[in-house]
């Protein structure tokens, strides 16, 4: 009867207490008071942290079974000119097909005449001076393969590390793979845009993936490292450098672990790590030195995104360094398919942009929210410390605009900026909606903050140049800020 009580309306709480004996009315008393205490002590302990660590505890830690296979016994030759694409392809097969394990590289240089390509249940292993040189030649990356060029679906060439729907893979070890991006493909970031505004083109118009060919006689960088569509990915303690284009970017994966690795790659576009459409990414320890944003996390381009409609979301970085020449931690552009419970924490970003940027524009749709960022440091900042962006730049083919909601950002420090410290902004028809800046520091700003079309919009102990800013900051322009 206690129990009838306690989860009925409050007049029938009340008319069931009135009927009880005194004994009852006591134990009555005493259950809700346990209830009420155990309730406000469960809401105080929670905090959106604590997701974080779950996400992490439930990850596959992807391992193999115990078998090993070397490299060298399937024709391999670490002379760096002897060809050696054959060689992986046999070894890959075999342990695939024999149930998985270990391929070990030993140390040398292997020159790659051709895409790597993952069968299930495979780790590579680099061992320390073991040193993947790829091929800088077009045609070695042919036929074309299925993937996404900025968000979106085409055939193009390959990426030169590439998995389709298979499961169980892993890149480790102390090695170097060599994508030789600046030799070739680099350049055709200067003859693109017609080739780009064909796909975007086919985009709109929702042309069949099956319709959309590049590759041959077109000149779409191809990505380095593309799992598409694969589940328990492991990338580890490996050392990256030169890529074509973007640099590690699983599309339409679940359980993605990229952890210690070391991205050294200045090339135009050449982003550390785009996970796009992907479910329960962790990127740890990792140090990023990139020609684009160290990390952007995307989910795909209007038609395409919207079509298959699969978010990026339950995504944990933390205890990284990045010096990027655009933008340190980036959520956007290509996010039409939303991007979800995302946690960020213990970042240095030793240069950058942007540190911390949000951004999509009036093609996408979509939403970025549920978004968790604490304990970052960031030295110089070349426009904004933190940055909500709307209106990026796009093909405005419709208004489609972005929903901004549940952002909070706490304990970060900055040493200058050469723009504004802060600048966010929404539409008047769909406003940036409940953002908390708490306990941000930056020590020099040209200007303090930009707000507009913001509900619920919270600075607490924000400080700027040594000025601290109001709580509830109200609307501000100052001039246009760089699109970069």
């Amino acid at each position: 009867e206690i129990c009838a009580c306690l989860v009925g309306s409050e007049m029938c709480i009340r008319d069931r207490y009135n009927n009880l004996d005194m004994q009852m009315q006591k134990s009555f008393l005493i259950v809700f008071i346990l209830i009420v205490t155990n309730t406000a002590n469960l809401a105080a302990k929670s905090s959106p942290w604590d997701i974080a660590d779950k996400i992490v505890a439930e990850l596959n830690p992807v391992t193999f079974p115990d078998k090993t296979y070397n490299i060298a016994d399937f024709g391999a030759v670490a002379d760096g000119r002897m060809p050696c694409k054959g060689a992986f392809d046999k070894a890959i097969t075999q342990c695939s097909d024999q149930g998985g394990g270990r391929i070990i590289v030993p140390a040398g240089t292997y020159y790659m005449n051709g895409p790597l390509v993952f069968k299930s249940n495979v780790n590579i292993h680099l061992e320390d001076g073991a040193i993947l040189n790829f091929s800088s030649n077009q045609e070695d990356y042919l036929p074309a393969v299925i993937t996404r060029w900025e968000g979106t679906e085409l055939f193009n060439y390959s990426p030169l590390i590439y998995a389709y729907h298979v499961q169980n893979i892993a890149l480790t070890g102390k090695g170097t793979i060599n994508g030789n991006g600046s030799k070739k493909f680099s350049a055709w970031a200067d003859n693109q845009n017609i080739d780009k505004e064909i796909l975007r083109r086919m985009g709109r118009e929702n042309l069949p993936i099956y319709r959309r060919i590049f590759g041959e006689g077109f000149r779409l960088r191809p990505g380095f490292i593309e799992p598409y569509g694969c589940a328990n990915v492991r990338i580890e303690g490996i050392t990256i450098k030169d890529s074509p284009f973007w640099v590690i970017h699983p599309i339409f994966c679940n359980n993605v672990i990229v952890r210690d690795v070391t991205v050294d790659s200045h090339n135009r576009n050449n982003d550390g790590c785009d996970p796009e459409s992907c479910s329960n990414v962790l990127i740890e320890g990792c140090t990023f030195s990139t020609g684009d944003d160290a990390i952007a996390i995307k989910s795909g381009r209007d038609n395409d995104a919207w079509r298959i409609g699969q978010p990026t979301e339950n995504v944990v970085i933390r205890n990284c360094t990045f010096w990027s020449k655009i933008n340190g931690v980036c959520i956007g552009s290509e996010i039409s398919g939303g991007v979800r419970n995302v946690f960020i924490e213990n970042i240095s970003i030793l240069k950058s942009s942007n540190a911390i940027y949000f951004k999509s524009n009036l093609d996408r749709g979509g939403y970025i929210e549920n978004i968790y960022v604490r304990n970052i440091q960031a030295d110089s900042v070349r426009t904004a410390l933190v940055r909500v962006e709307p209106n990026y730049k796009g093909e405005r083919s419709g208004f489609h605009p972005t929903l901004f909601n549940k952002i909070t950002v706490e304990n970060v420090t900055c040493g200058q900026t050469n723009e504004c410290a802060i600048s966010m902004a929404g539409f008047p028809e769909l406003p940036i909606r409940n953002i908390t800046l708490k306990n941000i520091t930056v020590d020099k700003a040209v200007s303090d903050y930009r707000l507009e079309h913001g509900e619920n919009i919270i600075f607490e102990n924000v400080r700027v140049n040594g000025e601290k800013l109001p709580e509830k900051p109200e609307a501000k322009k100052i001039k246009k800020l760089r699109v970069l």
